[in-house]
């Protein structure tokens, strides 16, 4: 199932269980000679939470959500973000494959990278618990087994999606492709998104303007063809995915947003 949690943007498979963030405010060096990214941000502030319904075929699958809170922790003197990431399986579902996880990050304020991700993840009775440190100034991640090497401003399943909202696609063209290096399952996992141009969509919450997107993805194990996710985000400086659709081998997917509070912008609906 990554695949489908980094190409929907973490939605898919998000989740439960309070993340154990002991140590990282004590491990990590000092790096007041490192100079780190900063980026702009106009897209989304402390308060914001959006829900998403998950429709398989024409059933309801399941509920996630994302929200952003403030942090009273510092990592090298800079603040942080906490985001936290949690859905459910629904109705008929939870017979077959129940699903009740939980992600969370602490993301670096200016620079849209993370210090600690945090997975708690229960799906059709497995069981997966990863707690992955960030040295960004060494370019090192660490599991609490094994360091790993990694690229400059690595991302972990959530921040490259709150990094990809600050970026400015008023000059995109039909068929440029944005790529990140996010880190998954102990490995550096390549994420690109093809720009499709602008759309109109109508979903239960309303008409919407968007750009669109085709995040490229790998295929044979869930994907027939590379560019079988679609997504939708809004149109406007807040940048929220509103719509993604899937076609898998087995079926269909469909996310919707049902509910969005505290956006920074006004939202481009229609």
């Amino acid at each position: 199932m990554k695949n489908i949690a980094i190409a929907v943007l973490s939605l898919m498979t998000i989740g439960i269980a309070q993340a154990n963030t002991k140590g990282i405010y004590d491990i990590q060096s000092t790096a007041s000679a490192f100079e780190f990214r900063k980026v702009e941000n106009k897209s989304f502030h402390i308060g914001e939470k959006l829900t998403y319904r998950v429709h398989y075929g024409f059933m309801d699958a399941g509920e996630a959500t994302l929200e952003v809170k403030a942090s009273d922790k510092k990592v090298n003197g800079r603040d942080l973000i906490h985001v936290v990431c949690k859905g459910r399986s629904l109705g008929t579902f939870n017979w077959f494959f129940k699903v009740q996880d939980r992600y969370e990050t602490y993301l670096d304020a200016e620079g849209m990278f993370p210090w600690m991700f945090v997975r708690r993840v229960y799906e059709g009775g497995t069981e997966i618990n990863q707690d992955y440190t960030f040295f960004q100034h060494k370019q090192k991640v660490n599991d609490g087994k094994t360091t790993y090497d990694v690229p400059n401003d690595i991302q972990d399943r959530i921040p490259f999606y709150y990094y990809a909202r600050t970026i400015d696609f008023s000059g995109a063209k039909i068929g440029d492709i944005f790529e990140f290096k996010s880190f998954v399952d102990g490995e550096v996992f390549p994420v690109k998104i093809k720009y499709l141009g602008k759309d109109n969509i109508k979903i239960r919450n309303g008409k919407f303007a968007c750009l669109k997107f085709c995040p490229v993805i790998q295929t044979g194990r869930i994907f027939k063809n590379e560019e079988d996710l679609t997504v939708w985000i809004s149109d406007d400086e807040n940048k929220i995915p509103l719509l993604a659709k899937a076609n898998i081998l087995v079926g269909s997917i469909k996310m919707e947003v049902t509910k969005y509070e505290g956006l920074k912008n006004k939202v481009a609906r229609l």
